[in-house]
């Protein structure tokens, strides 16, 4: 099995943030010092291969997965507007979230090799995908593209 990579738009970033002492980097490789993800929003789900059939695949409703680790900082950059998305769409949209060292054999079953990776499932099938940091307005343009095809008249009001 490939061991799973971060990618990231803001890498660059992130590193010389580290080395000039910004603290944004600060716990990334202490998986002890991580806030729990789960923690971050109450709509938001923590999938397991024990829930991942009846919370996701067989769900009415479009489900948007982040694929995450605690000791990534790009997962780290991007928990917060997953959980404003959760917020957002809370009863158009599940959000869960997969713990890939939690839950390796969901990351290998959906092809996970670097995190974050996000993708929203319709219908139990994959519709849409992101590898790496992607900005709120990314996110719900995606979203939004897939609600419109689900039920045209539960638009968002944002």
């Amino acid at each position: 099995m490939q061991p799973i990579r971060y990618v990231s738009r803001l890498t660059t970033l992130i590193f010389i943030a580290g080395v000039a002492g910004w603290g944004l980097t600060a716990g990334c490789h202490k998986p002890d010092a991580a806030i729990p993800q789960e923690a971050e929003a109450k709509n938001v789900l923590t999938l397991t291969r024990d829930n991942f059939q009846s919370e996701v695949l067989a769900s009415p409703q479009p489900v948007l997965v982040d694929f995450w680790a605690a000791w990534c900082g790009p997962c780290r950059l991007i928990a917060p507007t997953v959980a404003e998305l959760a917020t957002e769409y809370a009863g158009r949209i599940k959000v869960g979230k997969v713990d890939v060292d939690a839950q390796p054999e969901l990351a290998k079953q959906y092809g996970i090799s670097a995190i974050p990776a996000l993708m929203i499932f319709k219908d139990g099938k994959v519709v849409e995908q992101f590898i790496g940091v992607r900005s709120k307005s990314e996110l719900k343009a995606a979203l939004d593209r897939i609600l419109a095809t689900t039920a045209p008249a539960a638009a968002p009001n944002s």
